[in-house]
């Protein structure tokens, strides 16, 4: 019997295929199968012509490097860095300096407002856009917003994309994109714990 093949998750999280969270993992195949899908679509997409797969990978090397400097954030920083090694080392420091724990925000509810916290903020600098160009530093600016500040993405934020020449298509996937890799970072991150701490199938008393 062949072994089964490592998708980006076990991949990310370190999982030994005879391990037992490798093999727990197998026992929700639709589940995998669709965390799987999705991150095909966002980085093998058909047409990337709204978001050219370049920008994603730098897009999600800020992004998963803002949250934590784990094996999720160094495999896309890697992805980044052979596709555009000079604009990855932009996005690598600039996510590095902006890192931080949030998220952050003011609440509208009435009930809610005591617990509005006010924390970082991230504006790129002149020398940052000039690297980078309007339309990919828009898109970190905003990876930034929905990570740190998700309840401040409003019309606002939306209008700063499409003056940078983002189109609603691009908006839409960019989002998703942000979205995809927090939960997936998350993932990587739980089973990464549970790995170290379970045995092989082999080590399994009978």
């Amino acid at each position: 019997m062949t072994s089964p093949t490592l998708d980006t998750v076990d991949g990310l999280a370190g999982l030994r295929p005879d391990g037992v969270v490798a093999h727990l993992r197998r026992r929700r195949p639709v589940t995998r199968e669709q965390l799987q899908a999705s991150s095909d679509a966002l980085f093998a997409p058909l047409d990337d012509r709204e978001f050219p797969l370049t920008e994603r990978l730098l897009v999600a090397a800020f992004a998963t490097r803002l949250t934590a400097d784990d094996a999720t954030a160094a495999h896309y920083a890697a992805r980044a860095s052979a596709a555009d090694a000079g604009r990855a080392e932009v996005v690598a420091g600039e996510a590095s300096a902006s890192a931080t724990a949030g998220p952050f925000g003011a609440y509208t509810e009435e009930g809610l407002r005591a617990e509005s916290t006010d924390g970082r903020r991230y504006e790129p600098g002149i020398a940052v856009r000039a690297a980078l160009g309007e339309r990919l530093t828009a898109a970190i600016a905003h990876a930034h917003l929905l990570t740190a500040r998700p309840r401040e993405a409003g019309s606002a934020a939306l209008d700063r994309l499409l003056n940078a020449g983002w189109s609603v298509d691009g908006i839409v996937t960019l989002s998703q994109l942000v979205s995809f890799l927090a939960f997936q970072q998350r993932v990587a991150a739980g089973l990464r714990v549970l790995e170290q701490s379970t045995p092989t199938l082999e080590e399994v008393p009978a």
